[in-house]
């Protein structure tokens, strides 16, 4: 897929093994994976981040080499069961704070065009995206300002 304010393609990056259960050596209770990531989200851990420390860490000493496989449910499922999801998205979430630092890089350094250009595409690649969760995971009156951003990420 072709990068979104660039001509160049993507990286290639390599795939998941198709498999459709869970490997044998992994035999952790669901229930337990389960607890165990709403246990790191109510840590302050992102899905990604919780998804990485199952698979370095595990439960009880076991990796879970892939959420999904052993529990039937994505991180993100399991934590909108709990009422443990994040207000914002995690990709929209990351976009801000990297919009965020971005114009506190630009008040210091006003001739950086470069890094103006960056903070342009960061922008509407944040309106792109809140277009997309309207409604559904972003409230509809919502509008991306960096004082709004700077309001949500302190919480």
């Amino acid at each position: 897929m072709a990068r979104m304010h660039t001509r160049r393609r993507g990286s290639s990056g390599s795939d998941r093994p198709a498999t459709d259960e869970n490997p044998e050596w992994s035999d952790v209770d669901a229930e337990d994976i389960e607890s165990r990531v709403v246990e790191l989200a109510e840590d302050g851990h992102d899905p990604s981040v919780i998804g990485i420390t199952l698979r370095d860490e595990g439960v009880k000493g076991v990796p879970v080499p892939d959420v999904k496989l052993a529990t039937g449910k994505k991180i993100t499922e399991i934590l909108e069961e709990h009422d443990a999801d994040p207000d914002l998205p995690e990709d929209l979430r990351n976009l801000m704070a990297r919009a965020i630092r971005l114009r506190e890089h630009m008040a210091e350094n006003g001739q950086d065009y470069q890094n103006k250009r960056a903070l342009q595409n960061t922008e509407s690649k944040i309106r792109r995206l809140v277009n997309y969760y309207r409604g559904d995971k972003v409230d509809e009156t919502f509008n991306y300002t960096y004082e709004n951003a700077v309001e949500l990420l302190e919480e």
